[in-house]
């Protein structure tokens, strides 16, 4: 079987070819960067430059599955430029997926694409299912909702939709995690307010395996990607903090303070989503990390 991946050599997308290659997939991806550009007889690369509408057609090539991380990071000041940018590398690769495909005979009957949590409401007391109504009215709510409708677009093709709404994404690695372990590692770490707001994480290799799941039992639909066991960011940073013998001295770092110095960014640190993964767990999908102290363990 072989696959194409977007984002194919980003933190998530590695750990998604490991896997993929270990079920004996083939893997097409397509890069931006010439000089990532690899030919091997299992993992082959392709050109591509959405935003000029370019892309090597060979890459779709006796490929069924499309599994789709590209975008751009969210953990990055939001000037009015990059938001532009965070909404491109989700919107336009999509389209020119899509459009690509029309001109062609081709094979994909499913695409697996990555969304975020984003799309739910800042809450402390509801516990977000993926049927809920209510959408975030900031800019994540914006970026996951335009994006979603992009790739629901597939369907009209005939190609089977899949959307992974994806929460914070746990990995020794890279990503948030080394960024909260730092501070606490030299002693000063604190928690995000009252740090009572809810983080709906997930590590890094169950989420691997849940885009491959997805695509091996061919799950389609909307599911949240989330690990079962959502905790403060209290507790998050305790757990941290255990695990390396460490104490928290230091008070709760204001609102105010994270806002002056991340702008509008700072709502990825405050905002509160307690998601439910009920859904993909009842398809037969079980999670290795299910809880915070499992995974910290793991990732330090």
């Amino acid at each position: 079987m072989k696959v194409l991946i977007t984002g194919a050599t980003g933190l998530v997308g590695q750990e998604i070819v490991k896997l993929c290659h270990q079920s004996n997939m083939d893997v097409h991806y397509l890069t931006t960067s010439k000089s990532k550009l690899t030919s091997q007889h299992n993992y082959k690369g392709y050109y591509w430059n959405p935003s000029a509408g370019e892309i090597d057609l060979d890459c779709f090539k006796d490929v069924e599955v499309i599994i789709h991380l590209v975008g751009a990071t969210v953990a990055k000041r939001w000037t009015k430029s990059y938001k532009q940018e965070i909404l491109d590398s989700r919107t336009v690769t999509t389209s020119l997926l899509i459009d690509s495909l029309q001109k062609i005979k081709h094979s994909v009957r499913q695409i697996v694409s990555a969304s975020a949590i984003g799309i739910y409401p800042d809450s402390f007391q509801n516990y977000y299912m993926e049927d809920s109504e209510e959408v975030d009215t900031g800019f994540l709510g914006e970026v996951v909702q335009k994006w979603e409708s992009a790739v629901l677009d597939f369907e009209t093709l005939d190609v089977e939709v899949t959307l992974l709404r994806i929460g914070l994404v746990l990995s020794s690695k890279g990503g948030a995690f080394p960024k909260i372990v730092k501070p606490i590692k030299q002693g000063i770490g604190a928690v995000f307010g009252n740090g009572k707001q809810w983080q709906s994480w997930i590590h890094v290799e169950d989420l691997a395996r849940l885009f491959l799941y997805a695509v091996e039992e061919e799950i389609y639909g909307l599911y949240n990607a989330v690990a079962p066991n959502p905790v403060s960011n209290h507790k998050l940073t305790h757990t941290i903090a255990n695990r390396l013998d460490k104490k928290i001295v230091l008070p709760g770092i204001p609102r105010f303070v994270m806002k002056l110095v991340l702008g509008e960014m700072h709502v990825l640190l405050f905002g509160s989503q307690r998601v439910c993964c009920d859904k993909i767990m009842k398809t037969g999908f079980s999670f290795t990390y299910d809880n915070i102290t499992h995974a910290v363990e793991d990732l330090i």
